[in-house]
């Protein structure tokens, strides 16, 4: 039941305010975003409030949730769909091309509200009785 309560509790706090999702990790967690990774609270937060979107809503297709090696902790792998919108139309009309697929696949979604499938694993650790984030592992699926 943690995984799904936490991964509603994320994506509706991402979904509306990334700032907030400060306090879901710490100084020893990681990001990797599309092969890029990141590490402590303040690199995360930086990162999640730059991508290049306003506006973005996560549907969830499918949700698993293990106990994870460390007691208390717990390993959740997501699959779904985004909906994002940009403020740059100039980006929107830029072609695609392999090496800038995510900036200019997730501009394109907006104006035709195309879902871009993902898929987001977590490793959740607990910490005074409460869940952080740990790992966050985010790719964007093609094809």
């Amino acid at each position: 039941m943690a995984g799904k309560q936490f991964i509603e509790f994320y994506y509706n706090q991402f979904d509306s305010d990334r700032n907030s999702l400060a306090s879901l990790y710490r100084d020893q967690s990681m990001l990797t975003f599309e092969s890029a990774s990141v590490l402590g609270v303040k690199d995360i937060v930086e990162k999640l409030t730059s991508l290049p979107f306003e506006k973005v809503k996560h549907q969830v297709s499918t949700l698993d949730a293990q106990p994870g090696m460390i007691e208390g902790s717990v390993v959740i792998l997501v699959t779904g769909q985004l909906l994002v919108s940009h403020q740059d139309p100039e980006l929107r009309k830029a072609p695609i091309e392999a090496t800038q697929v995510l900036t200019k696949l997730l501009l394109q979604v907006d104006e035709e509200q195309r879902p871009m499938n993902y898929t987001q694993a977590f490793q959740l650790a607990q910490e005074n009785g409460q869940y952080f984030v740990f790992n966050d592992v985010f790719k964007l699926v093609y094809g």
